[in-house]
């Protein structure tokens, strides 16, 4: 039994801005009376340019906060951090368990791909660091990962450009080199890039599985929870308590278009 931890404390879920959003929806689909602490660094989004040392610091910065809630698990809900930082967040978790969503994102790939040729979009620092390949590799060595950055996902995202014809050009732009190697599954490996699915899987064509981690992740959270007797009880759903480090007037009308639910509560915290 991890210590000062009941079946009562929060799961804890950060990411660089809006993207983690998604990972919230599917583990409240999946866990709806568990309470949600979520952290969204809207102050220093995007992370995805930035170098490997300053990402570090960023998530350290940003489990600092959550755990001032003492959670009971922490979701690293920015594939960035989860592919160049994991192990700074686990060192500040102690026994804590910590999910990243990149390794629940490959597994879900490697399980679902028929021909064994797996495509992966990312930010910048994700795909330059090869984790997902390095991830999908160790699974499965036959796999041929075709991986591409596509950056300007993420504030597209954020600005709720969801139907947008800039966002369909983009898509287009960066997705049409990946169409031409006969895929059959497309990692989402940003938490942004399911906000953009729709596009995305217009413009990649048909017959393609998209991996969106945060199902994954959703069902390996109940696992744990299950695993570790640390289910809360509760019968009745609570909504999320949100923090972000800047700009919570827009953070809560992204949050109702995203969730489709009331303007929800927005705490400003300072990183």
């Amino acid at each position: 039994m991890i210590h000062n931890v009941s079946s009562d404390s929060p799961i804890g879920i950060f990411d660089s801005g809006i993207g983690g959003l998604t990972v919230v929806k599917a583990v409240q689909a999946a866990l709806p009376s568990e309470r949600i602490i979520y952290f969204g660094d809207t102050a220093r989004v995007p992370y995805g340019p930035k170098s490997q040392v300053t990402i570090r610091k960023y998530a350290s910065d940003d489990i600092a906060i959550l755990m001032r809630y003492k959670p009971k698990m922490i979701i690293v809900a920015c594939n960035t951090v989860s592919a160049l930082a994991l192990d700074v967040v686990e060192k500040a978790c102690g026994d804590i368990p910590v999910i990243g969503v990149l390794k629940a994102g490959a597994e879900l790939a490697v399980k679902a791909t028929k021909n064994n040729r797996i495509g992966v979009i990312g930010t910048q620092a994700t795909i330059s660091s090869n984790a997902y390949a390095s991830a999908i590799k160790l699974l499965n060595q036959e796999i041929e990962v075709v991986s591409k950055a596509c950056p300007l996902f993420v504030p597209l995202a954020e600005e709720g450009f969801i139907d947008h014809p800039a966002t369909k050009l983009i898509a287009k732009e960066y997705l049409s080199e990946i169409r031409q190697q006969a895929i059959d599954t497309l990692v989402l490996g940003c938490t942004h890039y399911p906000i953009l699915r729709r596009v995305i899987e217009e413009t990649i064509g048909e017959g393609i599985r998209i991996i969106d981690s945060a199902e994954a992740v959703a069902l390996r959270t109940k696992q744990l929870m299950t695993e570790s007797k640390l289910l809360n009880p509760a019968r009745k759903a609570s909504a999320p308590h949100l923090l972000v480090s800047d700009l919570p007037q827009k953070f809560s009308l992204l949050y109702q278009l995203f969730m489709g639910s009331e303007l929800p509560d927005v705490e400003l915290v300072e990183v």
